[in-house]
């Protein structure tokens, strides 16, 4: 066989084995659309059915007249009142399912099904039905005037006439459109483009003669003046639909009802006048025509018909405006909901043999003029202003490059490293990469996906030996990062992209002891490919559960040598180190221009606004700090913080992120042994002026703020920073020492593990135990990794505590190897935060980061929920939240709790709490293991194999959820083990189907899990 027709062959093998997947996934797409289908169907009858039910139950409500007692009477008041509500329910619920198009749809589409399923693609018609609105109407005002001011063909004015005829007819289409997928559009409202339509037919059909001629100018006129106010009309509906979904989302702006309100009065204000003035005009046409009409001389039907329709339109254009002005008052409810409130009507003076007092262009400055002067009067005879909006105080926006293909041309580099980084690990890497780069005799930049439109990747074919490197990390149960989170997104969605031309690779970061192992990064390779992409290197994976660390370099050392062989390129050798920044001392600055501790706004902590993220944290004033244990050596404490006024919502189980500061204490030390002045303000600039990150850190500041604030001195330094540091050990040894630990070798690998890892030495305690290393601050404030927000699962629940939000944890605190004590940087920092402190109330960076970790939709669902230690800090949420519904009269389910911990008399913690939902029945089950309290260990998982009767009916028959917090390593591996042996013992199945079973509890979100390594 030919060499060709072998690779053919093989061609063809792989082009059938894609038909193959294609044809099941085909073929699953179609399984899936009968399932919607049914499901649709089931919904609507449903809904039916509901409706017919409850006018029962309403006339019998109505009939119930059996004088019932003060109670009873009570419950038919709260049956009324839902039975009001419930149309509004089923209004809501209807408007995702498909709906039967009404007559002038029928007449005009037939049975095509014009229903939007989502929400997002109702908004993305109603937003392109705006767009339409404004460009038809600023076409029509050119056009008009046009016509009106210089020229004056029977022709043109055709054509005006026929794009008129077109542009209302479809706006009755696309109106009758939106009202079928839930529009609240009045029926007078599409009423009045049905008129207009017919008239401005009625304009196109009229011959030309004296009677056209002496109607057009006064027709044109009008014209002009309705669209222009049109065009003002769209600028205050598109404001009042901003407004509206701002206020419904509350993001970006701190908008209020009251500002909205403000807003929403002076934009009908200034509109009243000119709307009210074209309702008239609206009348006058209708008289002239009407006048016209009574001429002998007229034979045109038009006159007539006309006169007609403009006195149609007066009355419909007047109920409007009434009908306008009520519907903005209820602005609150608006969603799609809210359709524009436009003026229609066509009208002018004159007819008759004599000429009119005013001329048309008269008519339409005075109007202009008398709408101006109307609006300045009512202005300002208003004694009070109603409250504006209070807007964010943020600098002018500055253009960001979102090309990331324009950037690497501009910059002549080939390589980029795109980054999905939760903690700062991936974003590290990537840098490292990128620097990497120049090594190699290439070029890189490392990118974050969020600021880029990664729809570019095809393109980078057009940059020669370019490739494209993508250290991704996973973050909880296998999803992607925050910055990772669209690009992900664009992978799912985009089936059709051809990225042949990409040439790739990707490093996985993740932890083994989770689930879902380097999900993110298995996955992007995986997509990649199957988009056409080629990959240049294998995947590497990289366990934080291990060596992380030393699982990158391995894969690094490997991989450039790789790139070098497919891009045949040789490495220049060059390995001295290449600063990214550098340094600018600042002598003459305003200090109110420094940061000083800040994470993204400069003063966000003496001027909070919302809303408050990862950028913009809010200071939590701290209201209680009390220890939870009664002995032994450990500290557990539960902390509250106060987030009155701060419109922070939380529910249970979600997790609030701290931002922490480090010991004063190290710092200092850090100043002291390199001798610098921690007080000098500074800036660290990148070399790179087209890069978009400026600094490593908020700049200007002082070396104390970075060392305080910004940097992370505590954990073991990686090996880059050793390497990068090695240049400023005067000691040879030292120098050779540093440089092996950086090494891919045996014998660096062992040294950085031995005297780094295991030794868990920080860099002060680098820099202390090797009196040869004075690196220049700068440069080691350069190469040290971001300090990162730490996360705690929220003990309280928002039902109970809704201006409150309770942290339970554990202080770290541990000798070292070189008999060091090390302390973990928040809990410490935690600890230390009192309730007052020097007569000044402590507070807390915060914001919330939301969960998937939440209580079941149906409270009647029993929970299994199993946390030792400080593992129960989501629990307590959800026991006070179930708490709250018993005492709200709700039926809820059995709440089974499943709690560890080492002595009963040490660190019982929440005991009184718990022993206290026990009694009053909102805990049914509380199960404590504790640990220590006799010889042979008890924990949590025995506790569970005790009751495995009692746990196999509330998941097998009472369709309980499982919920599992705490050590991810051995406890939530052991829990779930036991799982699998309740399932084999009493479920009568092999491990393979136990296995199978639980991992469908957690597919149908049955089975939760929060834990950390």
């Amino acid at each position: 066989m030919s060499k060709g027709l072998t690779v053919i062959l093989e061609e063809w093998k792989c082009l059938e084995e894609e038909y193959q997947q294609l044809q099941e996934k085909h073929q699953m797409y179609l399984q899936k659309l009968n399932e919607i289908s049914k499901l649709q169907n089931s919904c609507s009858s449903s809904i039916s059915s509901q409706r017919r039910k409850l006018k029962e139950v309403s006339h019998l409500v109505k009939r119930c007249s059996t004088g019932p007692s003060e109670e009873d009477a009570k419950t038919l008041d709260e049956i009324k009142e839902k039975i009001k509500t419930r149309p509004n329910a089923f209004f809501e619920m209807e408007a995702f399912l498909p709906q039967k198009n009404g007559l002038y749809l029928s007449l005009v589409l037939g049975n095509v099904n014009v229903t939007l399923l989502s929400k997002q693609s109702k908004f993305a018609y109603k937003d392109e039905y705006e767009k339409f609105k404004l460009c038809l109407t600023v076409l029509l005002l050119l056009c008009s005037f046009i016509c009106y001011f210089f020229v004056s063909y029977r022709f043109l004015d055709a054509i005006l006439n026929f794009l008129l005829v077109w542009y209302y007819c479809t706006l009755t289409i696309r109106e009758s459109i939106l009202i079928t997928n839930g529009s609240r559009i009045k029926g007078w409202w599409v009423f009045h483009h049905y008129v207009s339509a017919f008239l401005s037919g009625v304009m196109l059909t009229w011959p030309d003669g004296i009677l056209y001629k002496t109607f057009r100018n006064q027709f044109l006129a009008y014209t002009l003046y309705q669209s222009f106010v049109q065009c003002l009309q769209c600028y205050y509906q598109s404001g009042c639909l901003y407004r509206l979904r701002a206020l419904g989302e509350r993001h970006n702006m701190d908008l209020t009802v009251e500002g909205f309100q403000s807003w929403m009065w002076k934009g009908l204000t200034f509109l009243l006048p000119f709307l009210f003035f074209g309702h008239f005009w609206q009348l006058f046409n209708s008289l002239c025509l009407f006048r016209m009409a009574q001429l002998p001389d007229c034979k045109e039907w038009q006159a007539r018909l006309g006169t007609t329709l403009h006195g149609v339109k007066f009355p419909s254009a007047s109920s409007k405006q009434c009908e306008r002005d009520t519907q903005r008052g209820e602005a609150k409810r608006a969603d799609t909901t809210e359709m524009d409130a436009e003026t229609a009507a066509n009208s002018e003076p004159m007819v008759g043999e004599e000429e009119p007092l005013f001329g048309n262009l008269d008519l339409f400055l005075f109007s202009l003029i008398a709408g101006l002067l109307v609006y300045w009067f009512m202005s300002r005879k208003k004694p009070e202003p109603i409250p504006e909006f209070k807007k964010l105080e943020t600098p002018a926006p500055t253009t960001k490059e979102t090309s990331f293909i324009e950037k690497m041309k501009k910059t002549g580099k080939n390589i980029i490293v795109f980054y999905g980084s939760q903690t700062g690990t991936g974003e590290e890497f990537a840098n490292r990469l990128s620097k990497d780069a120049q090594r190699y005799g290439m070029k890189g930049m490392a990118a974050d996906p969020e600021e880029y439109d990664m729809g570019e990747l095809s393109r980078l074919s057009e940059i020669e030996n370019s490739l494209a490197i993508f250290c991704m990390a996973t973050y909880g149960e296998g999803d992607p990062t925050d910055n990772a989170q669209d690009f992900y997104d664009w992978l799912q969605e985009n089936d059709d992209e051809d990225l042949s031309g990409l040439n790739y690779t990707v490093f996985a970061l993740g932890n083994k002891t989770y689930e879902h192992y380097n999900a993110m990064g298995k996955y992007v390779d995986k997509r990649l490919e199957e988009l056409g992409a080629k990959r240049i290197f294998d995947l590497g994976l990289g366990d934080d559960d291990g060596n992380l660390e030393e699982d990158f370099i391995s894969w690094r050392e490997q991989f450039w040598p790789a790139v070098c062989e497919h891009f045949g390129v040789e490495a220049s050798g060059d390995d001295s180190s290449i600063r990214q920044y550098e340094l600018k001392e600042l002598t003459d600055v305003n200090m109110n221009k420094v940061f000083t501790g800040e994470i993204g706004r400069l003063k966000s902590f003496e001027v909070q606004k919302p809303p408050y993220d990862s950028k913009n944290p809010f200071l939590a004033t701290v209201t209680l700090n009390r220890r939870l244990n009664k002995g032994g050596d450990r500290h557990l404490m539960h902390l509250e913080v106060d987030i009155t006024g701060s419109r922070i919502r939380y529910e249970s189980g979600d997790h609030v992120a701290v931002f922490p500061t480090n010991d004063s204490a190290l710092v200092n030390k850090l100043g002291q042994i390199l001798a610098v002045d921690l007080d000098v303000v500074i800036s660290l600039n990148n070399l790179d002026e087209e890069s978009n990150k400026r600094h490593p850190f908020p700049c200007p500041t002082t070396y104390r703020t970075a060392l305080t604030h910004y940097l992370d001195i505590t954990h073991p330094p990686r090996t880059n920073v050793l390497y990068e540091l090695a240049q400023y050990a005067s000691d040879p040894k030292d120098q050779e020492n540093m440089r092996k630990m950086a090494s891919s070798s045996p014998e660096g690998k062992a040294l950085y593990q031995g005297w780094v890892l295991d030794a868990c030495r920080n860099i002060l305690a680098i820099l202390e135990d090797m009196p040869s290393l004075r690196p220049p601050i700068d440069h080691l404030c350069e190469l040290l990794p971001r300090l990162q927000a730490r996360y705690y699962s929220i003990a309280s629940s928002s039902k109970v505590h809704p201006n409150s939000i309770h942290i339970c944890a554990v202080v770290v605190e541990y000798n070292t190897k070189t008999g060091r004590v090390n302390k973990g940087v928040a809990t410490n920092w935690l600890k230390n935060k009192l309730v007052t402190d020097n007569g000044h109330k402590s507070t807390v960076p915060m914001y919330i980061r939301k969960s998937q970790f939440r209580l079941p939709f149906k409270a009647t669902n029993p929970v299994i929920m199993i946390g030792p230690g400080t593992g129960i800090a989501p629990f307590m949420g959800f026991i006070q939240e179930r708490g709250w519904l018993k005492q709200q009269g709700k039926e809820v389910g059995e709440t089974v709790l499943y709690f560890g911990c080492r002595h009963k008399d040490e660190d019982f913690i929440y005991q009184e709490e718990l022993q206290d939902a026990e009694k009053n029945e909102v805990i049914t089950q509380l199960n404590v293991a504790f640990s220590r309290d006799q010889e042979q260990k008890v924990y949590v998982q025995h506790m569970m194999k005790t009751n495995k009767e009692h746990i196999w009916k509330l998941i097998h028959s009472d369709n309980a959820h499982i919920y599992v917090c705490g050590d991810a390593r051995n406890m939530a591996k052991d829990v779930q083990l036991a799982f699998y042996e309740i399932a084999e013992e009493l479920g009568g199945m092999t491990r393979t189907q136990a296995t199978d079973y639980i991992k469908k509890l957690m597919t149908k979100g049955r089975y939760s899990q929060d834990v950390w390594s």
